[in-house]
């Protein structure tokens, strides 16, 4: 268990090289951490956030299906176990899916 944290923590938290930084976006209100372990785009048309959005996604699903595997579980709790970290981490003033969509932490 303490693995899966780990894991989830740095795919969630990786410092990624693009035009738009996954700190930026965050900062400028573009995207937010859903509660399902993935990104999604609270602002959905800003192109290099679509594009951080979808590469960083794969990326998370790649190391959830690892973790998934690796430790005898479903993706779906994996996945549930990162959005509920990520949702720790998520700082104030960033955005986070709620029950009736986007809204500040």
């Amino acid at each position: 268990m303490v693995a899966i944290v780990v894991v989830v923590g740095a795919v969630i938290y990786s410092a990624v090289l693009y035009a738009l930084s996954l700190e930026e976006a965050k900062e400028r209100g573009l995207v937010g951490e859903r509660k399902n372990g993935y990104l999604g785009l609270v602002d959905p048309s800003n192109r290099e956030a679509q594009q951080l959005v979808r590469d960083i996604n794969e990326k998370r699903r790649r190391a959830y299906q690892d973790i998934a595997s690796r430790d005898g579980m479903n993706i779906g709790v994996v996945e549930s176990l990162a959005g509920e970290k990520a949702f720790e981490k998520t700082k104030p003033g960033h955005y986070i899916e709620g029950p009736g969509g986007w809204m500040k932490k």
